[in-house]
């Protein structure tokens, strides 16, 4: 499995090889009366500097020491070759055993985790914490089973919006297929199966929270036109203005609730659901998200890379924190929100 293991630390043994009980020694008066002299100022010492390290380490998100970060890129800027070993490494996925018991492969892994945390992880403060650590381990995952070289991509949406139908994502070729096949029959989510691409005749086991053995699907649509949407709702304008917000809560929501939302909305079937993972292009759009919030935090990095803050989960009025822990579905081990704060710490140590 492509969990991160954490160090195990065990105390050491002081007692004598032997098993025994090593013989005591008498101290002398003089030495007694030093210590006990020396003990107030030991203490005052000790906490000194314990206070000392709290104040630096409070709160801080993981340390920022990896020196050569990976770079992310927009996936038209890939040479085809990249783009080939890309699809072939998320192709790849669908040939290695599930480590989640799901009777699949790692594909199936992703979109049964994303579905079994998904109502603690929308409409809450931890949406783009959880899914930067998301999108990492499944990074790792094409990585460690599927021998990927590169890094992943992102898709700009705003280079699309006054024709998002057309880009060059939904290629046959060089991208990850099209629109479902207009006149099949409809499978779920209003999509039908693709018809086109590296992924035509893919298998997705799961739909939302249920077994549903089907093709992995697409529904191009937009109220009652089919085989289009509007990419109204990512245009550059949109983005500029919610980059603008000040306020992390705000800035999450106005994101989820629009250019997050727009893409599932519009390309339906498979995307529309929980299970959306098993998109492959749902990863594209994710990392696209998770850039624009690298944006948003360079711009005034030291005091963004701690900015956090909303409710905890949708359905509650409990205040977030950086301490609260992210629950990743057993996809990878559970990590504070604070250790995915900065995408240039030891951890994930990538920028865009």
């Amino acid at each position: 499995m492509f969990s991160r293991k954490p160090s195990s630390w065990r105390y050491t043994s002081l007692s004598p090889s032997d098993g025994g009980l090593a013989p005591r020694k008498r101290w002398s008066h003089s030495l007694r009366l030093t210590i006990i002299l020396m003990l107030p100022l030991s203490l005052v010492v000790l906490a000194l500097f314990w206070t000392q390290i709290s104040e630096n380490s409070s709160l801080s998100p993981t340390k920022i020491s990896c020196t050569d970060p990976a770079t992310r890129r927009e996936w038209r800027s890939l040479s085809r070759r990249e783009k080939k070993d890309y699809i072939d490494a998320v192709k790849c996925l669908a040939t290695v055993p599930s480590r989640l018991g799901t009777n699949g492969t790692i594909y199936d892994d992703f979109p049964w985790a994303h579905t079994q945390v998904s109502s603690f992880t929308h409409g809450s403060a931890s949406f783009f914490p959880w899914h930067r650590y998301f999108i990492h381990a499944y990074e790792r995952a094409l990585r460690e089973h599927c021998h990927y070289e590169g890094n992943l991509a992102y898709w700009d949406w705003t280079l699309d919006w006054e024709n998002i139908t057309r880009s060059p994502v939904w290629g046959p070729e060089s991208g990850f297929g099209g629109d479902g096949n207009k006149t099949g029959e409809i499978t779920l989510g209003h999509g039908r199966c693709i018809v086109d691409g590296p992924f035509a005749g893919q298998v997705a086991l799961f739909y939302g929270t249920r077994y549903d053995p089907h093709c992995l699907s697409r529904g191009f649509g937009n109220g009652d036109k089919e085989g289009e949407f509007s990419g109204i709702g990512v245009r550059p304008e949109v983005v500029e203005n919610i980059l603008k917000q000040d306020s992390y809560e705000k800035f999450f929501l106005d994101f989820e609730n629009g250019p997050h939302s727009v893409i599932p909305n519009g390309v339906r079937g498979d995307f529309f659901s929980f299970t959306a993972p098993y998109d492959p292009v749902f990863f594209l759009h994710h990392t696209q998200l998770d850039r624009l919030w690298w944006v948003w935090q360079k711009t005034d990095f030291k005091k963004r890379v701690k900015a956090y803050g909303g409710r905890i989960t949708h359905h509650s009025n409990e205040q977030a924190s950086l301490k609260d822990i992210l629950h990743m579905g057993g996809l990878v081990d559970n990590l504070p929100v604070m250790s995915v704060m900065s995408t240039e710490s030891d951890l994930l140590c990538y920028k865009y």
